[in-house]
Formats: structure tokens, C-alpha cells, sequence
């Protein structure tokens, strides 16, 4: 089992502090993460529950998805690749599926792991990903989007669909794609994992915050 390491920011001492003497913390930002490769959705089993973190794979870390703020400045702005769930807008904010697009441009290189489940614990050495809600900027949102080098879409924001919510997975997979957003804002994205083990049904939901800035 991998030993969990927590970077605590100036602001996180800050709010740390303000904690200890009974001060609201919401002031604060969390850490932010900004480029380099990040497994967004990263599943892990303790043997009892499912959980799902950030991890950093740049420095070996890991945090709480309430902890991070996944920062997309506009550097990531590239030409609509003109796919129809896109948008009529002329510009997309890009992290792309490929190491070397990302760095080239500075931008985060976001994966969805389950490499950290092993074989022989989930029915069929399968999980999924479930998108269950995203808002920008406090409202429901069609801006956001996850399709592979294919155009293929994984997930697809639109609330008036409820086809491109739900991905299976195998276990102990690492898996790329590009994840777009077609205005800049605040996004809340949540996104449940889940799996049986054992006959059961497992889950964890997690909310991830990403900011996008024009």
C-alpha cells in the first residue's frame, strides 16, 4: 500500500490555524494544480470501502478532491475541433489526451485510474465512473466534456441527455482522454465510483472543483 503524503500549502497552515482557534476556513484556497500529470479520478479499495482521491503522479501525492482547485488558465484555449457536442463557440479549453500536448502548452495532463485496484476484488475486474452532476459557476451546465483522440465521447455535461454519464473500467487501467470546457468559470464536477465486491455494491462520490480562467 502506498504511503499517503500531504502537501500543506502557506494558505493551508493559514487555514490550520484559523481551524485550531475556531475560525471559518472558507476563505482559503485550496492547493492548486495547474500542469504536470494528475490522475483526476484515482480509485482505491482499503478492503472495506472505496475511495476516490487526486493524485498528483508529478511529486508522488495525494489529496482529498475537496482539497485541490485543478486550475486550466488560458494557455489551454485551442481552435473548436468542430465535434458537435463542442459547442458553436470558435475556442475550447483543452487538456489534451497526450503527455506531450499538455507539457508543450503547460497545461494538466488529467487521468482516470483504477490502477490501484487489484484483480479478483469487484465483479468482472470492473468499476465505473459515473458523472452524476456538473454546475459552472452555481447553475447546471452543457460546457463540459471527456472524449477520447477518436472523438469518441466518455462523458458529455449536457443535462438534457442522459446518454455519455456512465463508464465502465477495468481494474488496474490507466486511462487518458481529453477533457474540454467550453467557457471559462468555476465547475463543480462530481463523479461517483463504483463496483461489487463480494455481492455488495461499493461506491465513493466525490465533488472536484476546476477553475477556468479567459
Amino acid at each position: 500500500m502506498r504511503t499517503r503524503r500531504r502537501l500543506l500549502t502557506v494558505t493551508g497552515i493559514a487555514a490550520a490555524a484559523l481551524a485550531t482557534a475556531g475560525l471559518n476556513t472558507s476563505a482559503f484556497a485550496a492547493t492548486t494544480l495547474s500542469s504536470g500529470h494528475v490522475d483526476v479520478l484515482d480509485a482505491e479499495w482499503d478492503g472495506a470501502d472505496l475511495h476516490l482521491h487526486v493524485h498528483d503522479e508529478e511529486n508522488d501525492t495525494e489529496y482529498e478532491p475537496a482539497d485541490v482547485t485543478l486550475s486550466v488558465p488560458a494557455a489551454a484555449k485551442v481552435p473548436n475541433p468542430g465535434l458537435g457536442f463542442l459547442g458553436s463557440g470558435s475556442q475550447i479549453w483543452l487538456l489534451p489526451d497526450t503527455e506531450a500536448e499538455a507539457d508543450a502548452a503547460g497545461v494538466l495532463f488529467p487521468g482516470i485510474s483504477t490502477e490501484h485496484l487489484t484483480t479478483g476484488v469487484f465483479a468482472n475486474n470492473t468499476v465505473t465512473y459515473r458523472l452524476m452532476s456538473a454546475t459552472r459557476n452555481g447553475a447546471p451546465t452543457d460546457d463540459f466534456s471527456v472524449y477520447d483522440s477518436s472523438g469518441t465521447r466518455w462523458y458529455d455535461s449536457n443535462p438534457k441527455t442522459t446518454n455519455f454519464k456512465s463508464r465502465p473500467f477495468g481494474v488496474a487501467t490507466h486511462n487518458h482522454a481529453n477533457w474540454a470546457f467550453e467557457e471559462p468559470g468555476t465547475y463543480r464536477l462530481t463523479f461517483r465510483v463504483q463496483g461489487t465486491a463480494g455481492g455488495v455494491t461499493e461506491s465513493a462520490t466525490e465533488t472536484y472543483t476546476v477553475v477556468v480562467s479567459s
